[in-house]
């Protein structure tokens, strides 16, 4: 059973909720189907470690909004009230609800118009992947039975009817719950196709070609030393010997310890003494 949050959509108290839930608006990203985040960026949206930033087209969106609400209550006779639901986990920010609860909509307004992708797509009846998980993110939370689709260019609209999926609600169910180990653990996952930018303007590629040129100098000083250095232990045989300012000295030092193998850890959970995960940088050649 859901309830009303008592959040005003857009509010800094909105805002920090929405980093504690699972929101519909971001189980296309947590699936990877979504054009403008991958699951990598939406686990460093959650934890805190980068900020939504509000491009051009996001808020176009959210000024057409009301004009895109009453554009749609005078074709339809709906009256649709915005809410924020929440079931357990899950949360949804309706566009609008009816007072019956059977209904909600959900409103887009591409930034353009009736030349974007998305308003070519419902002329033809189509729903992108990443609406039609959020609509269906969307029933799953509310409850209601049947969801529009709004698409509104400014002075007219078009409308999609999406009717509840129990197949899609269980594949959301199951990618959040796998989505909370990656929060749960503070562990990045897996990088994908979106998380990778091809660069080809002048700066990257003579800064690639200096990194590359300097990694075969330097693989092949490694070489050369790796030779030289078995060389010498090859020629050494006592505990020291030195000469021409190098030496080699033969010492013992202790094991590693195998912590798996000590019995007073055997059923602790080491992870919870774990340091935060922490960024760093690998730069390879091909």
């Amino acid at each position: 059973m859901s309830k009303i949050i008592q959040l005003v959509q857009g509010s800094q108290e909105w805002l920090d909720y929405r980093l504690t839930m699972r929101n519909a608006s971001e189980t296309a990203a947590m699936l990877g189907v979504s054009p403008w985040m991958s699951p990598y960026q939406l686990w460093l949206l959650k934890t805190g470690r980068s900020v939504t930033k509000t491009t051009a087209a996001m808020q176009h969106g959210t000024d057409m909004e009301p004009a895109a609400r009453a554009a749609y209550e005078a074709q339809t006779g709906n009256i649709m009230q915005p809410l924020v639901l929440q079931d357990g986990p899950y949360s949804a920010s309706l566009d609008g609800m009816d007072l019956d609860g059977e209904l909600i909509v959900e409103i887009k307004c591409p930034y353009k118009g009736q030349t974007s992708g998305l308003w070519n797509d419902a002329v033809v009846g189509q729903v992108p992947a990443q609406y039609e998980l959020q609509v269906q993110h969307q029933l799953l939370v509310s409850g209601a039975a049947l969801a529009h689709l709004w698409v509104f260019d400014g002075t007219q609209g078009l409308l999609l009817p999406i009717e509840r999926d129990d197949g899609a609600m269980d594949r959301i169910r199951a990618g959040w719950d796998q989505f909370q180990t990656f929060l749960d653990s503070d562990t990045p996952p897996p990088l994908t196709d979106a998380d990778t930018v091809q660069r080809s303007d002048s700066a990257w590629t003579a800064a690639a070609q200096a990194f590359a040129e300097a990694k075969r100098a330097t693989d092949a000083a490694d070489a050369a030393l790796a030779k030289a250095r078995d060389e010498l232990v090859s020629l050494a045989q006592h505990p020291r010997e030195q000469g021409s300012g190098v030496s080699v000295t033969r010492y013992w030092k202790a094991g590693n310890v195998d912590y798996k193998k000590v019995p007073a850890l055997k059923d602790v959970d080491l992870g919870l003494y774990r340091g935060k995960a922490r960024e760093e940088v690998r730069v390879t050649a091909a």
